[in-house]
């Protein structure tokens, strides 16, 4: 396994979704039934959410070196999987008569203030992220653990809530990113046109008229000159000078 392919295994983010995905499919298999969900489309709906959430982060990152664009998609995608796994969360404690616990409570203090150890793994990393993932998963058995569905469903609210705000801030710092580097797209142009412009330095092209850089063929794409080569300002879009060629 090259370990560049796989950085996912050491997010915090991704972490967290494996435990919620995990801890999911325990609640579902748990308290849903033959008679509160008879077809098992609960059941389906909450598992592919939580599923959706670790996966597409994953996937995401898995593009960072060659689309920042995708990354940013795929992590808004597992944003929303959390925020319909969240609402699920929140019908089952209102369809039981409970509210779900105050921000201000102790028992939302008390699992929200729980932190994740940060992994120590530097190889046979499939291996020892799963023991890590489990042994995260280990520090929510009080509130998971037991026969009590809505002490386990408020826990979850409060993970699959932590987590959208995780997940937030990892969206905004994605874009601070492509802000100052620009996508693969945009180096892919800054490429070619670094090349191009080093071809018509060694072919002794002309220099802009405006701004003195050296000049590359284009192919007009319009207008009565379409089909026919000009020279055209390596510096474009920025520049705009363009000479005829003869």
């Amino acid at each position: 396994m090259e370990i560049r392919n796989f950085g996912y295994y050491w997010m915090d983010t991704w972490v967290m979704a494996n435990v919620i995905q995990l801890a999911t499919q325990e609640f579902c298999s748990r308290f849903l039934n033959q008679r509160n969900d008879p077809c098992g489309r609960q059941f389906d709906q909450m598992t592919q959410a939580a599923r959706s959430a670790s996966a597409n982060i994953a996937e995401g990152n898995s593009r960072h070196s060659t689309s920042r664009e995708t990354e940013m998609k795929l992590t808004d995608v597992a944003r929303a999987s959390l925020a319909e796994l969240a609402n699920d969360y929140l019908n089952w404690l209102l369809l039981h008569g409970q509210a779900p616990w105050s921000m201000r409570s102790q028992e939302y203090a008390a699992v929200n203030g729980i932190q994740l150890d940060g992994p120590t793994y530097r190889d046979d990393v499939q291996h020892l992220s799963s023991l890590h993932i489990l042994a995260q998963k280990r520090k929510f058995d009080a509130w998971l653990g037991g026969e009590d569905s809505l002490l386990a469903a408020n826990c979850l609210l409060v993970l699959c809530n932590r987590l959208i705000q995780m997940l937030r801030r990892q969206i905004e710092h994605l874009l601070d990113e492509f802000k100052e580097e620009g996508g693969f797209t945009e180096g892919l142009t800054a490429e070619r046109l670094a090349h191009r412009a080093e071809q018509s330095r060694q072919a002794d092209a002309p220099a802009c008229p405006v701004c003195g850089k050296p000049m590359i063929k284009r192919v007009a794409k319009k207008g009565m000159n379409s089909g026919k080569e000009f020279w055209s300002c390596s510096g474009y879009p920025e520049c705009l000078g363009t000479r005829r060629i003869t």
